[in-house]
């Protein structure tokens, strides 16, 4: 059985490491693991470190980190650069999938028809957190502060850059390709002629997510797991 693997904030080397609170809560009360038992540690950042339980309290756990090693991140490099959502709660359920999937980059966009949303960004950091864990990965996605469409859209810089849209006109298939990609998924009303002019302009083409109509949080997962050939 593989050794369970937790998140910690430190940079990746070795000697003692006295975990958060919550970590040693989940090793101690949830998993109820003893001294001289293994774990795993990652930073989010590519480190993946071996470390053997030590000193146990009721709200502290205490590790010796015995090795670390450095995971490459997945390549190619996706950014996902997609609309927020009023009901958050889809939103954040994107997170989850994305990170899952492996994609690298999240770019939360206030377009033209972006209705109201609360963005809070601890909270969102650890849904990826934690579906990372879940998913046995040691990169985190960056996830980015939200940012109006209209600014973003003429800075993105990619070898592949899509946007996803419902008006008519010629689209390919979105598919994988060996060099970086974003594409862009807008709000459940579409993005407006004028954005979808200015990302054309910026050098974006138009794909296509199939022929169903789908919610903006579903666009981005069937984006990822296309980009990311899950």
């Amino acid at each position: 059985m593989n050794a369970p693997l937790f998140y910690t904030d430190t940079a990746g080397v070795t000697g003692l490491q006295t975990l958060d609170e919550a970590t040693a809560r989940h090793i101690n009360q949830v998993l109820r693991l003893k001294p001289g038992e293994n774990i795993l540690l990652t930073n989010g950042l590519g480190k993946k470190m071996t470390a053997v339980i030590q000193e146990q309290g009721k709200r502290t756990c205490t590790v010796s980190v015995t090795g670390v090693e450095d995971i490459k991140k997945q390549t190619p490099d996706i950014t996902i650069a997609i609309s927020l959502i009023k009901n958050t709660g889809r939103f954040e359920w994107f997170l989850e999938k994305a990170t899952e999937i492996g994609i690298n980059t999240i770019v939360p966009l206030m377009c033209e028809r972006t209705e109201k949303s609360h963005f809070r960004a601890d909270r969102m950091k650890n849904i990826l957190v934690s579906a990372m864990l879940q998913s046995r990965q040691y990169w985190l996605p960056v996830l980015h502060e939200p940012v109006l469409f209209k600014d973003w859209v003429t800075q993105a810089d990619a070898g592949n850059k899509w946007i996803a849209h419902c008006m008519d006109g010629a689209k390919k298939n979105l598919q994988i390709s060996p060099d970086s990609s974003v594409i862009c998924i807008g709000p459940e009303g579409d993005f407006t002629p004028a954005e979808i002019g200015m990302a054309l302009s910026s050098g974006f083409e138009p794909v296509t997510l199939g022929s169903n109509r789908l919610r903006t949080e579903t666009a981005g997962m069937v984006a990822a797991a296309l980009l990311r050939g899950r």
